[in-house]
């Protein structure tokens, strides 16, 4: 794909519309979630159609997260400017390690994804990758090297790094937790598990509040808006499902922001 076809496609006012719009979406979506509970894990009633196996189904939707962006990089050879190279790679650690890796690291007993959810989660992956690759490749903002001295970037950075370490560690502890006890589920303990039920959660809204502050975009704002949209609601949920199922949960653990919610 050509830079001329990319730049042709989109539009700065086209793409500002889009965003607009999609930041409404999330605000809707996040009223809605915390009254529907998204279907997968441990809030799958079951009732929602055909399923598809955990780890396919976790591929297949985060896929077009690492694909996406990929094609915009390419297209405008991405590698011949420092600042979108950068860009580029932080955003593939995260989700190659997500679409790729971790769903290899899901136990085989996980229940099954509806595939109904996977569709759902595909066209957000792919309409949010395309946010990413037109704004921050196509139509850039930010094309001079000197950005990765700033104190955006640098700021934004060090918090992408911290969210991604608690994101990690506590969803490793998960899953080890999930593996030593095969029979059900049981209340995580350690890391961040001390203070909130979910600091899973909390690390990727942590994470995405610094991406959107080291790329200093309107898809980098978009994302972490979805993000936060998606995952407090999902926090409560969870958070609420452990008191209800352990009368001995820690009555001091919030569910997502410590001492706080």
């Amino acid at each position: 794909m050509q830079p001329e076809i990319l730049t042709a496609a989109t539009t700065p006012e086209w793409l500002s519309t889009l965003t607009c719009v999609w930041m409404l979406l999330a605000l809707t979506v996040a009223v809605a979630l915390f009254f529907i509970n998204a279907p997968y894990g441990r809030h799958n009633p079951g009732t929602w159609g055909p399923a598809v196996n955990a780890r396919l189904g976790w591929i297949l939707m985060e896929s077009p997260a690492v694909v996406v962006p990929t094609v915009f990089f390419v297209g405008v050879r991405g590698w011949e400017m420092p600042v979108m190279g950068v860009f580029f790679l932080i955003w593939q650690i995260h989700y190659v390690y997500r679409g790729w890796i971790y769903p290899f690291c899901l136990s085989k007993a996980s229940s099954p994804m509806p595939v109904l959810l996977m569709v759902c989660g595909m066209l957000f992956n792919t309409v949010n990758g395309s946010l990413l690759g037109a704004w921050l490749f196509i139509h850039p903002a930010i094309v001079d090297s000197r950005w990765l001295a700033s104190w955006p970037f640098v700021a934004g950075g060090v918090l992408f790094g911290i969210g991604m370490a608690v994101n990690f560690d506590s969803s490793w502890r998960l899953l080890r937790l999930r593996r030593d006890n095969r029979a059900g589920y049981y209340i995580p303990r350690g890391g961040m598990f001390r203070w909130v039920s979910c600091p899973n959660y909390l690390g990727e809204i942590v994470e995405w509040l610094g991406w959107a502050l080291l790329t200093w975009s309107p898809s980098g704002l978009a994302f972490a808006a979805w993000t936060i949209a998606n995952l407090v609601p999902r926090s409560w949920a969870h958070h609420s499902w452990y008191r209800e199922r352990f009368p001995e949960y820690p009555a001091k653990r919030k569910a997502l922001v410590p001492g706080f919610f």
